[in-house]
Order: C-alpha cells, then sequence, then structure tokens
C-alpha cells in the first residue's frame, strides 16, 4: 500500500479574494504573482505543494490558481477567456477552495460597501451558483482577510453561506500571516488520491521560467502603475541566455495597446521602468539563487488582445 497522494486542488474566487496569496502560503514560497490589484492572474498558475494529511501520510497537491471569476461576455474576448480557464481548473480538480473576501463580504452585509465590495459580492454569488450545479470531492469555503475585522462580527459571515450546502467545510484564514492555513492544508493533503508523485518533490512549480520571470515583471508593473496603466499590457521574455560565469541574462518587452502608454512605463528619464526593472530583477535573483542581469523594453501592440498566439502563450482558449 502506497503513503503517497497526488491530485489537484483548485483555487477559486472573485478578483482579489487572495487566491495568489494563498497559493504561495501553501506552497511556501512565491509562485503566483500577488498585487492589490484585481484580475492579476490571466492563467492558471500550478503551485505543488508537499503537504502532510490528518494520517502523516504524504500528498503532492497540484494547485491550480484560476483566475477571478467575474462577469464578463460581448466583445471582452480576453475576459471570456478568464473565465472559462478558471471553470476548466475547477472541472479537473479533486478538491476545490472557494476563497472570500471577508471584510468586503462583511462591508456589503453592514450596507457600507464600496464599489470594489460591490463588485466582489456579486462576482462572490456568481461563484457559489457556479459550485452548486457542480459534482465534486470536496468543496471548500475559506473566509479570507479574517485579521482584518473583529472576530465576533465572522458569525455575520459565516452565517450568510448557511444556505451553501454544497460546502464540505469553511475555514476562517489570513493567507498573508498563514492564519489557519495548516488546518486547510491537511484536508487537502486528505483529500487527494492514493498514488505516486505528479512531480519531482522539489518542485514549486510547472510554470516555464521564461513565463514565470514575465509574470514577476507584470507584478511590479502593475505595483507601480496601478492608476494609470490598465490591464491591456503584457510582458513576454524574449531572451534567456546562461552566460560563462553562471549568471543570467534575460531580455523582456513590455507591451501596450497604446502610443500614450509608453512613456507612462517609461517614466520621467526612464525612472519609472528602471525602478520596474530594478524590483523584478531582485525577485528574480531570490527565485533563481543567482545574478540575473534584466534588461527592459516597451512597444505598442495595439491588437495583442486579439492574437491567438498569446492565448496559446498563456494556456488560455481563443475560441470561448
Amino acid at each position: 500500500m502506497t503513503n503517497t497522494k497526488a491530485g489537484f486542488a483548485a483555487i477559486i474566487g472573485a478578483p482579489n479574494a487572495g487566491k495568489s496569496t494563498l497559493v504561495n502560503a501553501l506552497v511556501g514560497e512565491k509562485v503566483s504573482i500577488v498585487t492589490h490589484k484585481v484580475q492579476t492572474t490571466r492563467f492558471q498558475v500550478r503551485g505543488i505543494a508537499m503537504l502532510k494529511d490528518n494520517d502523516d501520510a504524504t500528498a503532492q497537491v497540484v494547485l491550480v490558481d484560476t483566475p477571478g471569476i467575474f462577469k464578463a461576455g460581448g466583445d471582452d474576448r480576453l475576459g471570456r477567456s478568464m473565465v472559462h480557464a478558471a471553470w476548466s481548473g475547477v472541472d479537473d480538480s479533486n478538491a476545490v477552495i472557494h476563497v472570500v473576501d471577508a471584510p468586503a463580504y462583511l462591508r456589503v452585509l453592514h450596507k457600507e460597501p464600496t464599489a470594489q465590495d460591490k463588485k466582489a459580492f456579486a462576482d462572490t454569488e456568481r461563484v457559489t451558483k457556479g459550485l452548486s450545479t457542480r459534482k465534486m470531492g470536496l468543496i471548500c469555503l475559506a473566509l479570507n482577510k479574517i485579521d482584518e475585522i473583529p472576530h465576533d462580527q465572522l458569525l455575520e459571515v459565516i452565517a450568510a453561506f448557511k444556505d451553501h450546502t454544497f460546502y464540505n467545510e469553511i475555514f476562517l484564514i489570513s493567507a498573508l500571516n498563514r492564519d489557519g492555513v495548516d488546518a486547510l492544508s491537511k484536508t487537502l493533503a486528505s483529500a487527494m488520491p492514493e498514488g505516486p508523485f505528479l512531480y519531482p518533490p522539489d518542485q514549486a512549480a510547472d510554470l516555464p521560467s521564461r513565463l514565470m520571470a514575465a509574470e514577476i515583471t507584470r507584478e511590479k508593473l502593475y505595483l507601480r502603475l496601478h492608476d494609470e496603466l490598465p490591464y491591456a499590457s503584457t510582458v513576454e521574455t524574449e531572451k534567456w541566455t546562461k552566460q560563462k560565469n553562471g549568471d543570467i541574462r534575460i531580455d523582456q518587452v513590455i507591451y501596450v495597446k497604446r502610443d500614450s502608454q509608453k512613456p507612462i512605463v517609461l517614466g520621467k528619464g526612464g525612472r519609472t521602468i528602471r525602478d520596474i526593472g530594478a524590483s523584478a530583477r531582485q525577485d528574480m535573483q531570490d527565485w533563481l539563487g543567482v545574478k540575473v542581469h534584466l534588461f527592459l523594453f516597451v512597444k505598442v501592440r495595439e491588437g495583442w488582445t486579439d492574437d491567438r498566439a498569446r492565448y496559446a502563450e498563456s494556456g488560455l482558449n481563443f475560441d470561448v
């Protein structure tokens, strides 16, 4: 009888609920970009967590970090593709974790929500409706960011989900502080089927290195320009060169949709792009364990959101 287990767990929820932060907490290192701006995950980043179940058996849980479920339709091809990718990740998994921004939900209940809270509430309701129609082995509700609200008000949020009987378990967590994450990890591990590991035990993600490097730079881009730059921008790693001394040279292009966006990324005297590059380079060095020489360029690509090849590179379905 094997003492190892392996399977897939989808992390799903409204944009900015904390899904990527939870993936990083479960894996124990950074495998998914995290920003305060919603809709940063465009494709299914797979983090690979080695977890112990309640019987101390080791389970390899492949975490599918789906794009946030939000309303998309009409001419928004990128949005439709992201939503399709999210539900595909759910349907292909052994377990599902629905992450909810508890403070945002509470503000809606108290009738004092921000515009973003209202949208998060509507997106959360959309997820619960979708989950109610699916037959899964395990569906967990993770009420996240509990460190931001008084404990005596948590019962209000829990009560709001009492009629959703398809949830097998409810967890109160702070993914950022790792509160409640250990209990969730044991439940996930216990839900995985017995069998050999799907990946080497020391591998943290199956995201290709070039794509991961591009995601790191895209994170820094959004953190620096969250007010000025819309989501219609992307980063591509054009060259990855290992040098004789062991250093790595990475050449990347930041694509924007309009000429007017290019000077925003560059900044006065090139200061903004230098700051973005310095921050991204540090993260890449921490991740790779070697010195990185990062070179960033900005180009205009007006129709990139309608380019079939860009969707294929990110694992998105162009034709949904």
